[in-house]
This record gives C-alpha cells, sequence and structure tokens, in this order.
C-alpha cells in the first residue's frame, strides 16, 4: 500500500509545483483601471497581440459618460499614426452611466460627419444609417456594458454590443477611420479623451 500513496505524495508534489510555476505569469497580467473600468494591458484579438495604446473617460460637462481604450498593434501618438497602423484595432467602450443608444447612435454619426468633408461622408451614408440601426435596436447601455468596435483585416469593421457581434461587418477602411474620428479627428467627442488615446494623459 506504500506505493500508491508514494504515487499520491509525488502527484501532489508535480502539482504544486506547476501551480506555483504558474503564479508569475498570472502576476505578470497587468491591467489599467480607469475610472473603475479594468483593461487589460495587451490582448489577444484575431490572431495578433494587441498593445493598449492609450484610454481615458468621455465627460459630458461634468458627468462620466464611458470609458475607452484603444488596441493597437504598435503605439502610436498621432492621429494619423493609428489610422495607418498595421494589423488589427479595437476600441473599446464600457458606459459609466445608463444612456440611451439610441441617441449614442445619433451622435456617433454626428460626430463622423464633423471629422469629414461632406462628399467623404455622403459616400458612407448607407453604412452610417445600419450603424445607427445597430444602436437603436439596443433601446439602452446600461452602467457597465460593453461594445468593441473594431478593424479585422480582409474582413472589414465588427461591431460587438454586450458580447454579441452585430449584423455583417463593414467592409470599407473609409467607415472604420471616420469612426476613429469620433474621438481622434479634428473635432474630437472630447479633447481630453482623444489625448488620452493617443497615450496621453488620461
Amino acid at each position: 500500500m506504500k506505493h500508491p500513496q508514494r504515487f499520491s505524495g509525488a502527484l501532489s508534489g508535480l502539482l504544486l509545483a506547476l501551480g506555483l510555476g504558474f503564479l508569475p505569469a498570472a502576476a505578470m497580467a497587468a491591467t489599467v483601471d480607469v475610472s473603475g473600468v479594468r483593461l487589460e494591458d495587451s490582448i489577444t484579438a484575431h490572431g495578433s497581440t494587441l498593445q493598449l495604446n492609450g484610454a481615458g473617460v468621455r465627460y459630458k460637462a461634468v458627468f462620466k459618460v464611458y470609458t475607452a481604450g484603444l488596441y493597437l498593434s504598435q503605439k502610436a501618438t498621432t492621429t494619423e499614426a493609428v489610422l495607418a497602423a498595421p494589423g488589427p484595432k479595437r476600441l473599446t467602450i464600457t458606459m459609466l452611466r445608463d444612456i440611451d443608444s439610441t441617441e449614442l447612435g445619433k451622435l456617433f454619426s454626428r460626430g463622423m460627419e464633423d471629422n469629414m468633408e461632406r462628399s467623404a461622408f455622403s459616400k458612407l451614408i448607407p453604412g452610417v444609417l445600419r450603424m445607427s440601426q445597430v444602436f437603436s435596436d439596443h433601446k439602452r447601455l446600461k452602467e457597465g456594458e460593453t461594445f468593441m468596435v473594431d478593424w479585422v483585416p480582409g474582413t472589414g469593421t465588427v461591431i460587438t454590443i454586450k458580447g454579441k457581434v452585430e449584423g455583417e461587418p463593414f467592409k470599407e477602411p473609409e467607415f472604420f477611420n471616420a469612426l476613429m474620428r469620433i474621438w481622434l479627428g479634428p473635432k474630437p467627442a472630447d479633447w481630453q479623451l482623444k489625448d488620452a488615446l493617443l497615450g496621453g494623459k488620461k
């Protein structure tokens, strides 16, 4: 009966050693706290490792509306560098208060229009209307709920709301760039958030 005990002891020792071996990796998993929302310092998305380029809070007057984090394959400190960055890209947004998602969709549409030439915007109107409908269908986004805007090379712009991919991708690269200009364009939704997403002060 001694052999099973020795085997059990050896197995326990192996499991303990493996457990301890994983601790440093877990400890190395870095996160950034932005107004109580924890964002991973790096993520894996669409087969690539993306780094958190910057993160911050969208304010309206004195009220916090949402946090936003921008993930890229390489660091970028200008809008042009973000738009030109290779590989997948992700903007993740977590609500800090309840908001009417129909209104949010309208604000995004206006943000796109305000940051590009009228002729260029007119070409994107079908996609803009479809995006607005996606948000309208959700009625309301509650505090703590998240949505993501991904650029996937060869596929297009993918919008994920509350963990669910919404409809077909928006295939034009111009559509993703127009979305990014809502936050990074010459007339951004929030100047402080623009600076934060470009790696500046949150």
